[in-house]
């Protein structure tokens, strides 16, 4: 045990140092503003990636400025480029998903798990404590679970309503032994429901997350990735093709991000003495207020909303928690063998 927390504060005080060291190679793809304890700030050392994928080679490009990057338009080079960080920063073994399923940006899906995980230790008197934590469609990829449990040494239930997705994350946990008994995916039976045949009323999670499809129709996920393909081409793109990938599920639902938290929250009452907090991104930031009074009507004790940035694009979690300050108290007493002295 006292290994495991010594590998932790490791990670933990190499992700604090690594924004103090500057690099002498070119920024090639600043990403800006990530979590200061993100390992993705600062430029991709292509030369370290290709090493881990010699095929992500066929996919660099020179920019006008001279540079080297990625092809980021092309699916295949977005692909090779994230098994790349998985496998190079994460002690992954193996790492593959199935053609035509989300394969999410590594830096961004990393930025959640840190802010997580200090959502987490201000709730613990500043400790991060060795938390399980409930994925709400860990997808094919498995990336949150990924980072989480190298990053933190946290466990995990995965859920995924897709069986094809299921079985691919459940692969890559059986084909990595750092995983194994530390990840645990679970199908959800019932399409309309999130928390519901997952977990019951004995379980006990210190997190929920959830990356919830943003798109309200299948259309709007097209004209999205249009606009994202147009960015990166410069140039008008007509015929989409998904550079990120991803199948309608993880894309789109009836009603968009807003009545995929909304079910959430709701099903998060029925709940609410079974997790600390309840998480989710929201992508629009037209729809918080609505998620925010619909959390006040279902009552929950504390909200908080915290940003998020990755270059020029806004993003933020919504956390949520029903548990008043006594209930809080001895979870983490009971859970994280805390002492009541600050």
């Amino acid at each position: 045990m006292r290994n495991k927390k010594a590998k932790v504060n490791e990670w933990q005080q190499k992700f604090a140092n690594s924004k103090q060291k500057k690099s002498t190679k070119p920024k090639l793809a600043a990403k800006t503003k990530l979590h200061p304890r993100n390992i993705h700030n600062g430029p991709y050392d292509l030369d370290e990636l290709v090493k881990a994928v010699p095929e992500l080679s066929d996919y660099l490009t020179t920019n006008v400025r001279g540079e080297q990057t990625v092809k980021f338009a092309e699916p295949q080079a977005v692909l090779l480029l994230n098994k790349a960080l998985l496998l190079t920063h994460y002690n992954l073994d193996f790492w593959d998903i199935p053609e035509g399923f989300l394969c999410p940006p590594i830096p961004g899906r990393a930025d959640y798990i840190h802010y997580l995980a200090d959502l987490l230790a201000g709730s613990n008197f500043g400790n991060t404590p060795k938390a399980k934590v409930l994925d709400i469609g860990v997808g094919a990829n498995c990336v949150y679970p990924i980072i989480g449990t190298q990053t933190y040494d946290w466990s995990f239930v995965g859920s995924e309503v897709n069986p094809k997705a299921a079985a691919s994350a459940k692969t890559i946990v059986a084909r990595n032994s750092r995983l194994e008994g530390k990840v645990e995916i679970k199908v959800q039976p019932n399409a309309k429901d999130l928390l519901y045949g997952i977990i019951d009323h004995n379980t006990k999670l210190d997190a929920v997350m959830c990356n919830p499809p943003f798109h309200a129709s299948r259309e709007a996920a097209q004209e999205g990735t249009n606009r994202k393909l147009t960015n990166l081409n410069q140039k008008h793109t007509k015929e989409a093709v998904l550079n990120f990938g991803g199948q309608s599920d993880e894309l789109w639902c009836e009603g968009g991000e807003r009545r995929f938290i909304s079910d959430l929250i709701r099903e998060s009452k029925k709940f609410a003495e079974n997790c600390f907090w309840y998480t989710t991104l929201v992508s629009k930031a037209s729809n918080l207020k609505a998620l925010q009074d619909n959390l006040d009507y279902n009552k929950a004790a504390e909200v908080r909303t915290i940003a998020m940035s990755q270059g020029n694009k806004s993003s933020r979690i919504l956390a949520w928690t029903f548990l008043d300050a006594e209930q809080k108290k001895a979870w983490q007493k009971e859970r994280w063998n805390t002492d009541k002295k600050q």
